[in-house]
């Protein structure tokens, strides 16, 4: 492994469950590939625009000359998609927040997702760009979301894996500190979800 490209989402900072366990995910690549770069790209540090006009205007038109024209609305896009496409493996640390995702995880997302650099349209179908990556969903949530009641509420781990699936990323795992909310199972969430890293095929 060459490159490894962590996304955090959380905004509690050293009280996120969704960055302890990336930083657990980060601990173990740097033990099994000691060589291996990892890039861990904070969105609430770095903060990433919301798709406005103009960047979406640059990031999807396919007229040479406009896109030169646009080439500075699109500088922050190519930089992350240039970090995405670099990677061998992607972990996304995020949060639910009422059933989702963040927003700002879904501006970076709409900021990677683009036309010709990790998926083009052909007669056949929809071609992902990305393959041969891996990915790691870290997911906190204040319910529980992998089985009883509130299952068909998640909205994240889907989402997550079919738009990775749509640029190329089918090798996907997740690791949940689930019931943050919950006190009997919020003492022992993330120490759980720390043991499941240990088992994850990196």
């Amino acid at each position: 492994m060459k490159q490894t490209l962590i996304i955090d989402v959380s905004p509690r900072g050293q009280e996120s469950a969704s960055r302890k366990v990336a930083s657990k995910v980060e601990a173990r690549i740097q033990a099994q590939y000691p060589t291996a770069k990892i890039i861990r790209r904070d969105l609430v540090r770095q903060s990433v625009p919301h798709l406005d006009s103009v960047t979406l205007k640059a990031i999807s038109t396919k007229d040479a000359e406009e896109s030169q024209r646009l080439k500075e609305s699109a500088t922050l896009s190519d930089e992350l998609t240039g970090e995405l496409l670099a990677s061998d493996l992607l972990v996304i640390a995020t949060p639910m927040w009422n059933f989702g995702i963040p927003s700002l995880l879904k501006a970076w997302i709409d900021l990677v997702v683009r036309p010709g650099k990790t998926f083009s349209y052909t007669q056949d179908g929809v071609l992902g760009l990305a393959k041969g990556k891996k990915a790691i969903l870290v997911l906190a949530s204040g319910g529980v979301f992998t089985e009883g009641p509130w299952q068909s509420w998640d909205f994240v781990e889907p989402y997550l894996r079919k738009i990775l699936s749509f640029i190329g990323i089918d090798s996907v795992q997740t690791v949940r500190a689930e019931g943050m909310n919950i006190p009997p199972l919020a003492l022992n969430a993330v120490s759980d979800a720390e043991r499941v890293v240990e088992s994850l095929a990196i």
